[in-house]
């Protein structure tokens, strides 16, 4: 029955969501525009702002804003630090220990084979924090008993599923422990596996592939992270983020910032698993992008320029001027030179949109402000540092603006100050903005008035959102639930409506990227999109429609969920509003 009322609401789905999205796309006639002036009634507008402002509404968020005020808690979310941050995330977030790490210490702590290999042989020094340090001599002993040695041909979790050697197996554990460790419940599994000493456990883990996912569903969240550290080290640096992300977006107070936070990482993008930003994006996002998410746009710009991150995803750490010495022993390798990639997405993507208003000559001379702007041993976790040798410390004209020779760093602070003030980049932000959190294709009068206080306010986030909130389109029928959810926002949304606990977030993690967005690792620096076109697709909403299911269904690796407010136990039904047509706009 299940299936047929799945295939039934496909079909349902699609005939709601694309129709409606198609149809906004290609029709702006009157009427439509009439619509973005026509208000909602009074008693929509709580649901309205919680749909736009927030990762979904949990089921007494409707009664709390009433309470309140609507205008209060608006001015609330506006001012994130007057908001106490909800306990139960901070302590789900103590565990996950890189957040709190500098580059270079994520590299000491959690290193790639590689790594490993460097450490062996003297030149990396090892973690000093002792359970990690043991963790990685017991990956250096097991890789000499195989007689490999530690590189990147030979990682621990390449393989996770591998099937346990036999031999290996007896001669750590009798049979009757290798049987108890097979079978029964999770929780049977897990009450055995304490029984034996640390350093035996670990063992376990490393050779019984097969058992890790019931530790880990049974297990602390102490013990889930051993597990991950012996699967392989360096992937908890990435999965720490995403799960991260996934838990603030559920369980902030804060939730606009979490929207903002969101937003303004796809508007700089930057993607995970280039190289060493496997290890540079998670300062990224806590030092460049969260402090400035509702502050000034000139202040977000500069640090996301000066960010390890950003010079190595678009390779402006290797460019230099025409002047710069080149590396010692090159021999015929193509010699170093200016790089054009961040100076072009600087001023198509960041600041004034898609040949608006500048020249290819304009892409060169950004770019040759911005030379020497470079990482201090970008592979280990390095700073940003400007290295005036390496600058091209010529004259320079960007926009019909004269940066005079010789400004070394502050050329590049020039342009970034001129960027800034365009109009063209206060109505290029202005639009982002409205369509994540408006409408797809916004009302001009609307971006005009945006605009306008961003210039007014000298590039102020803040008042730019509030001008935005407080307009009449905002609030108008033409935006109400005329915008399809991300699959972030889906994932997120569905757990906050069920109130449901998540006790580790790998799961919902993985679903928001089997939905078509995975965090972090969306390749083109044009970041995930804000337009519902990009999330209507026929796959997409079968498997939103799978994952209500199993939620519903208390089937989420992870997630526990109030069975009462998703559905009755045991209805063959469960999980169908959540992945209804409804459920899906925002």
């Amino acid at each position: 029955m299940r299936q047929r009322v799945l295939i039934a609401l496909a079909s349902a789905v699609c005939l709601a969501v694309f129709p409606g999205i198609a149809a906004y796309a290609k029709k702006k006639n009157a009427e439509e525009a009439r619509q973005f002036l026509q208000q909602i009634p009074k008693d929509q507008r709580i649901e309205q702002a919680l749909n736009r402002l927030t990762f979904g509404a949990r089921p007494d968020d409707a009664a709390r804003v009433k309470a309140m005020g609507l205008k209060v808690w608006i001015d609330r979310q506006l001012h994130p630090d007057r908001i106490a941050e909800n306990p139960v995330l901070l302590e789900k977030l103590k565990t996950l220990d890189t957040l709190t790490m500098t580059g270079d210490q994520l590299v000491r702590n959690y290193p790639t084979p590689q790594m490993v290999k460097q450490m062996v042989a003297g030149q990396m020094p090892f973690p000093t924090d002792p359970d990690k340090k043991m963790m990685i001599e017991k990956l250096v002993a097991r890789y000499e008993k195989k007689g490999q040695q530690p590189n990147a041909g030979a990682n621990p979790g390449a393989n996770p599923n591998a099937p346990p050697d036999p031999a290996v197996l007896r001669a750590m554990l009798t049979d009757d422990q290798i049987r108890n460790l097979r079978r029964g419940t999770p929780e049977q599994r897990l009450a055995f596996f304490q029984t034996l000493p640390q350093a035996k456990q670990d063992d376990v883990v490393m050779v019984m592939p097969g058992v890790r996912q019931a530790l880990v569903n049974a297990g602390s969240p102490e013990l889930r992270r051993r597990i991950e550290l012996i699967s392989g080290p360096q992937q908890v640096v990435y999965r720490d983020l995403a799960e991260s992300k996934v838990l603030r977006a559920i369980y902030s107070n804060r939730q606009l910032e979490e929207q903002m936070d969101d937003f303004w990482f796809n508007h700089f993008n930057v993607f995970v698993d280039k190289g060493a930003d496997r290890y540079l994006v998670t300062d990224y996002e806590r030092d460049a992008i969260r402090p400035h998410v509702l502050g000034k746009f000139r202040d977000l710009l500069e640090a996301t320029a000066k960010s390890p991150a950003m010079l190595f995803y678009l390779d402006n750490w290797q460019s230099v001027g025409p002047n710069a010495p080149q590396p010692r022993g090159q021999g015929n390798k193509q010699k170093r030179g200016l790089n054009e990639n961040y100076g072009r997405e600087l001023m198509e993507l960041h600041t004034l949109g898609v040949d608006n208003g500048y020249t290819q000559k304009d892409v060169t001379e950004v770019a040759r402000c911005f030379t020497g702007w470079t990482i201090n041993q970008p592979q280990r976790g390095g700073k940003f540092a400007f290295n005036p040798r390496l600058h091209d410390n010529g004259e320079k004209v960007v926009l019909g603006v004269t940066i005079p020779a010789g400004g070394g760093e502050t050329d590049g602070e020039k342009v970034l100050d001129i960027l800034a003030r365009q109009p063209a980049t206060a109505r290029f932000i202005s639009k982002k903005l409205a369509m994540r959190f408006v409408a797809d294709d916004p009302p001009a009068a609307l971006l005009d008035r945006m605009a306008d206080a961003f210039l007014k306010s000298d590039g102020d986030i803040r008042q730019v959102m509030l001008t935005m909130i407080e307009s009449k389109e905002f609030w108008s029928v033409g935006a109400y639930r005329s915008k399809m959810k991300s699959p972030l926002e889906m994932v997120a949304s569905a757990v906050r409506s069920v109130n449901g606990n998540v006790d580790y977030a790998t799961a919902l993690m993985q679903q928001v990227a089997q939905l078509g967005e995975p965090l972090y690792r969306k390749l083109e620096p044009t970041g995930y999109s804000n337009s519902s076109k990009e999330w209507a697709n026929s796959a997409s909403l079968m498997a939103r429609m799978n994952f209500a299911l199993q939620l519903a269904g208390n089937k989420v690796p992870g997630v526990k969920v109030e069975v009462a407010q998703a559905a009755k136990p045991g209805d063959p039904l469960a999980g169908i509003p959540l992945g209804s047509p409804d459920f899906q706009k925002r």
